[in-house]
């Protein structure tokens, strides 16, 4: 059998492009794009083994794509000899990786399944009685207050998770780069440990923020016997072991990459609370095409209209937008507000969504128009909106910005120095439109209307963000950034591992 060449780069994805369109999947073709000379091998991590309909067209310059199914790992076999003492083996390891463990424990957990890969599987490491053992001894002493249904079912999602991640095909690379901690940043932790490869990771948003956000609001973890007026909470939670395991994963990333990337300053104060190597911190901003969204005519022959544009998805807390269009409607009768962006991911909230619609009586006035190319939009819209709960550099706002459209947006990631400046701003350009607090449709309603009622204070919000973008976000200098990380990586020499790392 013909051993495919090396790609140059590895590029980690969980649960986005090419099966997610927009945000971070745009951000990453885009990436493959700027480099025809550099062979991609994509690693998508998805969540089962239904089938999933690309959204993009992989550029030629992409030479292989690997799937690993996190919530259905690979059969295995149904016996192996000494499986008690395997699982023996695992038990400190598996303890340490969901108590915020980091490359460490990884590499105990390696240490004892990796020599068995192709052979090991779901079979043994979750439906075997050892496994069944281990999960009830580990019940037993870490939170026996649980409901073990539901501790059942956790431990199986994150061991299980975890295992699809170790046990999966490793594609030869010169470099890898997750493009998140979490499962993608566990698996560049476990290819610089099996290969010595260097391997670097971006973070758009703080993987382990969103998924506290995700986990807080999920009443299947909520345990009413803990809450009343009682003092101390149990030692530990189904809340703790989910945050704990994510924080070891990003842990466990954050000691193998090295640079470790984020977008802007802010990301970085997370990212040292959780374990990372100050001396490894690096920014590089998002950049788009300032040259052809600069481009753009703007057209004053439309209604006034302001868009959210992105998917339709709990964080994007879209019912907010429809509630502030709702209240600004009463000062712009005429108001069209756009929907733009996919409607697949979530189909109940999009229902409640179109049910709010309803309720407001914004039938005539709000339009949901799935996934769009922007640009045929952005000379017809007049301001953007995000009301976004969690964002970390949205290129919405660069895109929409470069053509000279204001952003109303929540303070969330760098939204606030998208659209106010940084501090060091020098010159400083002033507001390129407004932010507002979380959750408050009256805020959002009352700087949307300030800027539709107002030409002059709209065209000159449109005028600094536009400048702003041009300055600091071009994609043509961003690409040279990462162009030199690529080039410094594929060069460096093998890491050398010592013996106990992987056996």
């Amino acid at each position: 059998m013909t051993v495919p060449p090396a790609a140059d780069v590895c590029l980690l994805l969980e649960g986005s492009y090419p099966y997610v369109a927009g945000g971070v999947s745009t951000w990453t073709h885009d990436l493959i794009q700027a480099y025809p000379d550099l062979t991609f091998h994509l690693v998508a991590l998805v969540a089962d083994r239904s089938t999933r309909a690309p959204r993009y067209q992989l550029p030629v310059n992409v030479t292989g794509l690997t799937h690993v199914y996190l919530q259905e790992p690979d059969r295995g076999w149904w016996w192996l000899p000494g499986r008690p003492a395997l699982f023996r083996r695992l038990e400190p390891a598996l303890r340490r990786m969901q108590r915020g463990g980091g490359q460490g424990a990884l590499a105990e957990v390696l240490s004892v399944v990796a020599p068995l890969r192709g052979r090991l599987g779901r079979r043994i490491l979750l439906n075997s009685e050892p496994a069944w053992a281990l999960l009830v001894r580990m019940y037993r002493d870490d939170m026996p207050e649980a409901s073990f249904l539901d501790y059942f079912w956790t431990w199986r999602a994150l061991v299980g998770g975890m295992f699809a991640t170790l046990l999966s095909p490793l594609p030869a690379a010169r470099v890898y780069h997750a493009v998140s901690t979490g499962y993608a940043g566990l698996y560049a932790a476990r290819a610089a440990l099996e290969t010595g490869r260097p391997a670097l990771v971006t973070e758009h948003g703080i993987y382990t923020n969103e998924r506290r956000i995700e986990i807080l609001m999920a009443e299947w973890l909520f345990d009413g016997s803990a809450t009343g007026l009682a003092i101390e909470k149990p030692r530990r939670d189904l809340r703790d072991l989910w945050l704990d395991t994510f924080a070891s994963y990003s842990k466990a990333c954050y000691d193998a990459c090295d640079p470790i990337v984020t977008l802007y300053g802010g990301n970085q104060d997370f990212q040292r609370r959780q374990g990372a190597d100050p001396t490894r911190l690096r920014i590089i901003p998002n950049g788009i095409d300032y040259a052809g969204y600069s481009r753009i005519e703007r057209s004053r022959d439309h209604p006034p209209t302001v868009a959210l544009i992105g998917r339709v998805v709990p964080i994007k807390d879209v019912k907010t937008f429809l509630r502030a269009c709702a209240r600004l409607r009463d000062d712009v009768p005429e108001l069209c507000a756009l929907i733009m962006g996919p409607t697949e991911e979530d189909p109940s909230y999009v229902e409640e969504c179109r049910q709010l619609v309803q309720h407001l009586d914004l039938g005539a006035t709000v339009r949901f128009t799935g996934r769009v190319t922007i640009a045929d939009w952005l000379g017809r819209i007049d301001a953007i909106a995000l009301t976004s709960v969690s964002e970390a550099m949205p290129l919405v706002v660069l895109e929409a910005g470069a053509a000279g459209v204001p952003t109303v947006a929540t303070d969330v990631g760098a939204c606030a120095e998208l659209i106010l400046g940084r501090g060091d701003e020098t010159p400083a350009l002033g507001a390129g439109g407004a932010i507002t607090p979380l959750a408050s449709p009256l805020d959002t309603a009352r700087e949307l209307a300030a800027l539709l009622l107002d030409r002059a204070w709209r065209d000159q919000c449109g005028a600094v963000i536009r400048e702003r973008v041009r300055r600091h976000y071009d994609k043509i200098a961003i690409d040279r950034r990462y162009r030199a990380l690529y080039e410094s990586c594929r060069q460096a020499p093998d890491r050398q591992r010592a013996p106990a790392e992987v056996a």
